[in-house]
């Protein structure tokens, strides 16, 4: 078996989580790699959307949850300058470490989104990407975020658009089904649950939002090719959430990925493809 990078680990909040059971120093270099990785090819560019939504400005208090190395976090910190305040929460140590070292001015903490550790009515904003759908229990953490609220705060939260959206993923989805089952396709399922957008306002409603808006944004993913991207959902996504294949499997597939994803190829030989998100917004009462 080729060497496997321990970033490949870390591609989620579940991932994150799994990453906490590895050490220190070993969370440290899978989060340098995640801000090196995935980061600009996938995070980076909903910074300004989410911020947007929320309209945050200089002077704002803000809270990032499941901030991982801080991109949203970071770019909150230039919005609201030294007279405002943003704090970044994430359950990995590792990803904190990593999000210090990049901007040392925000105030870093490890915690759970279910219970944030933050006094009632803390910040004028709270904002969360691509979280909302691993928590464990996700009505109690949007219930968490608007009690840190002030009356009148702002939440944004970002989650993908169904799986059909994001063209490239059921066509792998189709792959794994083929040849490893239904368990793994599942698996790799699993971050686009929170698509539907009429049970995302009812789930945001249960928690006290009657009145969200929901906008559907364009993204696009970008991974330096078919290989990078199906290795990382074989070796690193799959065994995070429970599912190990063999590796005359993962060879199998690595090997059909070619011709089953080769029409997102582009000229220049990086695999792209539509990856669009929903950015719910909400004030609270």
């Amino acid at each position: 078996m080729s060497w496997v990078p321990v970033w490949l680990v870390c591609l989620t909040a579940i991932g994150r989580q799994k990453l906490s059971e590895l050490d220190l120093e070993n969370q440290i270099v899978a989060a340098e790699a995640y801000e090196q990785l995935h980061v600009p090819a996938l995070f980076q560019q909903w910074t300004k959307q989410v911020l947007d939504a929320v309209t945050v400005r200089p002077g704002d208090r803000v809270l990032d949850v499941a901030c991982g190395t801080g991109v949203l976090a970071r770019d909150a910190a230039k919005r609201v300058g030294e007279k405002g305040l943003v704090a970044g929460l994430d359950p990995g140590p590792g990803m904190l470490v990593v999000a210090e070292r990049h901007a040392p001015t925000v105030e870093w903490r490890q915690g759970a989104a279910e219970s944030l550790p933050y006094a009632d009515q803390s910040f004028d904003a709270v904002v969360s990407q691509f979280g909302l759908m691993f928590f464990a229990d996700r009505r109690q953490a949007l219930c968490e975020m608007l009690r840190v609220l002030v009356p009148g705060g702002r939440l944004a939260v970002a989650v993908w658009d169904s799986i059909e959206n994001s063209p490239a993923y059921p066509d792998e989805v189709a792959l794994l089904q083929r040849i490893a089952g239904q368990r793994a396709a599942d698996a790799l399922r699993a971050p686009f649950i929170l698509g539907d957008r009429t049970a995302l306002a009812a789930l945001f409603e249960s928690a006290g939002l009657p009145s969200v808006a929901i906008t559907t944004l364009k993204g696009r993913a970008r991974f330096p090719s078919i290989k990078a991207m199906v290795e990382a959902d074989l070796r690193g996504w799959l065994p995070v959430m429970g599912v190990e294949l063999a590796e005359d499997q993962i060879q199998h597939i690595l090997a059909e990925a070619q011709s089953a994803l080769g029409r997102y190829v582009t000229a220049k030989g990086q695999l792209e493809f539509d990856a669009p998100a929903h950015v719910i917004v909400g004030t609270k009462p």
